[in-house]
């Protein structure tokens, strides 16, 4: 069975060099030991530095990651914590860096055309310019989704109501909206432990605050055919869908939050079986995509988790395959020959 994996990582490292040649101010990044970056925006460390290893900036290594699985896998390529950069920055350096970002993007799908589909993003600064960056990568370029963050810069959110025209551009087009956690909320109440507190539950909360906000400030209520892809099983969100209901009715919305919620599509990020078998149970078999993270995770424990549920054959191909061609409007892949496993 041919696999398309929604939630891989990859990294131009063109943007990062660029950035290397700014040696004050913001924004600017510096070389770590590790083969990565330490990114800085326009205020603190933007997250680079834990994560910024090799690994996620070399393209070629990650088919060949996915090659040695021993399984047949497209992929696509979506942001993750480093999505907050890019509206956190001056508006004029954010354009540049979103369409510098986004043009490799587009070469990477182009180069690798039907395995390699690769998502975008916008500079929220400043809502036109975020709307006419949406238009140049869905129309131009070819993407197939943008990216948004949890948080646009100390002082705005993602459900602003000036940001209204740009969710009503999202929907027009029909592309889907992925929410990953960033790694600027929650940072001083998660600092302890190296990291730990942070990795375990900070990305938890930020992912579920995110989406909690577009559903409560009314934006899926107003725009009923945005197609949200809200990462890791949902966060919290599912797991507490009835203490939603019962405690949010300060936001006025003519339906119970959670069923909102249920309109959300979610990736099988979990390392727990148990957990991937409620959020099936929550959002129905038909919105749960495959995803491990990569490099994150390791994808053979990511398709083991999904292969512990004893799901149906049916139920299996759905979750492999057929629900993320589908949410993302993509053709059915050209039959390939499985490769044979270069590890364990």
């Amino acid at each position: 069975m041919r696999i398309l994996n929604c939630h891989v990582h990859w990294l131009p490292r063109s943007v990062f060099e660029d950035l290397c040649k700014r040696k004050s101010g913001y924004p600017r990044a510096e070389r770590n030991s590790a083969g990565g970056y330490n990114l800085y925006a326009t205020y603190g460390n933007v997250g680079v530095g834990g994560w910024g290893r090799n690994v996620w900036f070399d393209l070629d290594d990650h088919l060949r990651h996915f090659d040695a699985t021993g399984h047949d896998i497209d992929f696509i390529c979506s942001l993750g914590p480093f999505s907050t950069f890019f509206s956190e920055i001056p508006l004029a350096d954010g354009v540049y860096y979103s369409q510098m970002y986004n043009d490799e993007m587009a070469g990477a799908q182009r180069k690798h055309p039907g395995r390699v589909w690769t998502s975008g993003v916008v500079p929220l600064q400043d809502t036109k310019a975020a709307i006419d960056e949406l238009d140049r990568m869905v129309k131009k370029l070819g993407l197939i989704g943008v990216n948004i963050p949890g948080s646009i810069g100390k002082d705005s959110r993602i459900d602003h109501p000036r940001l209204e025209p740009f969710y009503d551009r999202i929907e027009q087009l029909g592309v889907p909206l992925f929410i990953h956690p960033t790694d600027n909320n929650f940072i001083e109440m998660f600092e302890d432990y190296e990291g730990a507190l942070h990795l375990a539950l900070g990305r938890t909360y930020d992912v579920s605050l995110t989406g909690l906000r577009l559903i409560l400030s009314g934006i899926v209520e107003r725009h009923p055919k945005l197609k949200i892809f809200m990462s890791h099983t949902g966060g919290a969100l599912p797991y507490q869908a009835g203490r939603l209901d019962k405690s949010c009715s300060a936001a006025k919305l003519p339906r119970d939050p959670s069923v909102y919620l249920k309109t959300f599509y979610t990736d099988t990020v979990t390392p727990h079986a148990l957990g991937l078998k409620w959020a099936i149970e929550f959002f129905g078999v038909d919105q749960i995509m495959f995803g491990d993270d990569y490099p994150c995770w390791k994808t053979e424990a990511a398709i083991q988790v999904v292969e512990d549920l004893d799901l149906s054959k049916a139920d299996r191909e759905k979750i492999f395959s057929g629900n993320a061609r589908r949410f993302f409007n993509l053709p059915e892949p050209v039959a390939g020959k499985v490769k044979e496993a270069a590890f364990a």
